[in-house]
């Protein structure tokens, strides 16, 4: 849940737009509302802090978890993280940069199956956009779509839009980071996101195999012997 090891990124939580928090039947317990329906997790004071806030817009959950009586520490975060694998579907994932206003790209779910896993970007792979992903330009910026991935990617400002660029094509991860004027670490993030939301994938080649049992041609004119 912390953001990575190089300052200038930044990892956001939020909850989609159409969820509403609300109290349960007890103090133990909270909903939330959404396209889904209504899911009730059981929560503290810390979680429903953190789920009240995420409902306001996205949030470093590092300020929820140092936040004055959260009680802080990797305590809190044990506490945290199950209860956002239960609603991952309902969670809005954000990159951002820390002098930069306003955030990169966030990453929609789309399906009541969403269940958002971070991974990393790989060095010496090619990479590119996987076919028939859709690229519109819409209020909240360039929306990002493809065929059968449960996410969609929302592209806020145009740094985010040149990492975008880059994959438009076959593109190795360290040639992004030469011809993007942005840190490494940066880039890194936003191939990264795009990798988890399934929009973006490796293009390398799968190498072909030769059948073991491939039979020998025998050669033009050769008769067995009587």
């Amino acid at each position: 849940m912390s953001d990575t090891g190089e300052h200038q990124v930044v990892h956001l939580w939020s909850l989609d737009e159409d969820v509403v928090v609300v109290a349960g039947d007890d103090e133990t317990e909270t909903v939330l509302r959404g396209r889904w329906g209504a899911q009730r997790v059981r929560t503290d004071d810390f979680v429903r802090e953190a789920l009240y806030r995420m409902s306001l817009g996205p949030v470093r959950l590092t300020n929820v978890e140092y936040a004055p009586g959260a009680g802080g520490g990797p305590a809190f975060q044990l506490k945290l993280a199950p209860v956002l694998r239960q609603v991952a579907h309902l969670v809005v994932r954000t990159i951002a940069m820390d002098d930069l206003p306003g955030p990169l790209l966030s990453v929609h779910p789309l399906s009541r199956q969403a269940s958002f896993t971070l991974v990393g970007a790989p060095d010496g792979h090619r990479l590119r956009l996987v076919l028939g992903t859709s690229l519109a330009m819409r209020t909240e910026g360039l929306v990002m779509e493809t065929p059968g991935s449960p996410y969609r990617v929302v592209v806020h400002r145009p740094e985010a839009v040149w990492v975008v660029g880059t994959l438009i094509r076959p593109c190795r991860l360290e040639d992004a980071v030469a011809a993007v004027p942005l840190p490494a670490g940066v880039i890194r993030g936003v191939i990264g996101y795009l990798l988890s939301a399934g929009v973006a994938t490796r293009a390398d080649p799968v190498p072909s195999r030769r059948p073991r049992d491939e039979p020998r041609h025998r050669s033009q004119g050769h008769q067995d012997a009587p």
